[in-house]
């Protein structure tokens, strides 16, 4: 791409040994000024509000439950084969 009109400009008043605008700038213009701050709680539980709607079982206990349950089920099994 070619050099705009403005930077050729500027070009050409260093080369003339005149100042250039960059050091006129206020030090403001280099700073980011957007304020930031820390998710809270809130913020955490809506970022991740449709992801992983489905925990795995073993996350919430659920898995010895159904360990407890499927062992119950055998068990009686085997008892009602007994009589």
């Amino acid at each position: 791409m070619g050099r705009s009109e403005a930077h050729k400009k500027r070009r050409k008043l260093i080369r003339e040994g005149r100042l250039t605008p960059e050091i006129n700038r206020s030090p403001y213009a280099k700073l980011d000024l957007r304020t930031r701050k820390t998710k809270n709680k809130k913020d955490h539980l809506y970022r991740t509000k449709h992801k992983n709607r489905h925990p795995q079982k073993w996350e919430n206990d659920s898995f010895f439950i159904d360990l407890f349950v499927k062992n119950c089920k055998s068990f009686l099994s085997y008892l009602s084969n007994w009589y």
